[in-house]
C-alpha cells in the first residue's frame, strides 16, 4: 500500500533466490499447506499396458484416477491429518514421508513441469506480502474454512480478510 512504511534492509531480507531457499520454515508452510489444499485433489493417467495392482486387473488405455487430497489426509500416513503442522516438513522429518502419499504437482517423470517454477513464485509472493502486511479474519470469514465440491479446491465462501500494513495502517477496509 503506499501508506506503507518500508523498514531498512537490515531489517527484511530481500526476497531473493538464495535467500528464499534458506527460509526453511517457510518451506515448511507451504508444504503442509499444500499436503492440505493441493492445487488439484486428484491426478489423472492413462495406463500404458495391462497391470495388475492387489488382484485388481488395469487395462491399457484405463484412466486412473488418483486422489491427492485424500492421500493427504490419510490418518496412516499423516498423523492427525486435519492438523496444519508445518513441522511434518521439517529436515528430520521430511526423509519419512512416502513420495507417493505427497504429490500436491504429481509425481515421477509426469510430475508438472512448472512445479519449482510454482513453489519459488509462492514463496516469494509470501515473503513480500508478510514482509509487509499482516493479516486478520473479519466477522464474514468463514472459520472453519468449508471447500466446495469442485475438480479445483476452493473455498464454499470467499475468505474475507482484513490487511493491516506492517506500519500499522489498513488497507482493504
Amino acid at each position: 500500500c503506499s501508506n506503507c512504511v518500508y523498514p531498512p534492509d537490515s531489517v527484511w531480507a530481500p526476497a531473493t533466490y538464495d535467500t528464499v531457499l534458506q527460509m526453511e520454515y517457510l518451506d515448511m508452510v507451504v508444504n503442509e499447506t499444500l499436503r492440505l489444499y493441493p492445487i488439484a485433489g486428484r491426478l489423472a493417467r492413462v495406463c500404458k499396458k495391462d497391470v495388475e495392482i492387489n488382484g485388481l486387473p488395469i487395462r491399457k488405455g484405463t484412466v486412473v484416477m488418483i486422489p491427492s487430497f485424500v492421500l493427504h489426509r490419510n490418518p496412516q500416513h499423516w498423523p492427525e491429518p486435519e492438523e496444519f503442522r508445518p513441522e511434518r516438513f521439517s529436515k528430520q522429518n521430511k526423509d519419512s514421508i512416502d513420495p507417493y502419499m505427497y504429490m500436491p504437482f504429481g509425481n515421477g517423470p509426469r510430475n508438472c513441469i512448472g512445479m519449482r517454477f510454482a513453489l519459488m513464485n509462492m514463496k516469494v509472493a509470501l515473503v513480500k506480502v508478510m514482509q509487509n502486511f499482516s493479516f486478520q479474519p473479519c466477522k464474514e470469514t468463514q472459520i472453519p474454512l468449508k471447500l466446495a465440491d469442485q475438480g479445483l479446491l476452493q473455498p464454499e465462501k470467499p475468505v474475507i480478510l482484513k490487511a493491516v500494513c506492517r506500519d500499522g495502517t489498513i488497507s482493504g477496509a
